[in-house]
């Protein structure tokens, strides 16, 4: 199985934003953004890169 790659949570709002997700609101450092019912949640933390739980959940959201 092939490695996730590391991504910052500007490049996962680019990617979620280009595939039809819309920011609905955010709440301290964290942004979610919706499509239809569809919901993913994005911490903004400067200078560190995603975990790759919250990675593999953009990733699935963007193929389905």
């Amino acid at each position: 199985m092939p490695k996730l790659p590391r991504l910052s949570a500007t490049e996962a709002e680019d990617m979620l934003l280009r595939s039809g997700f819309r920011l609905e609101r955010s709440k301290g450092s964290h942004r979610i953004y919706m499509k239809e019912r569809q919901r993913i949640i994005i911490p903004f933390h400067t200078g560190r890169t995603l975990h790759p739980k919250i990675v593999n959940q953009v990733l699935r959201a963007i193929k389905s």
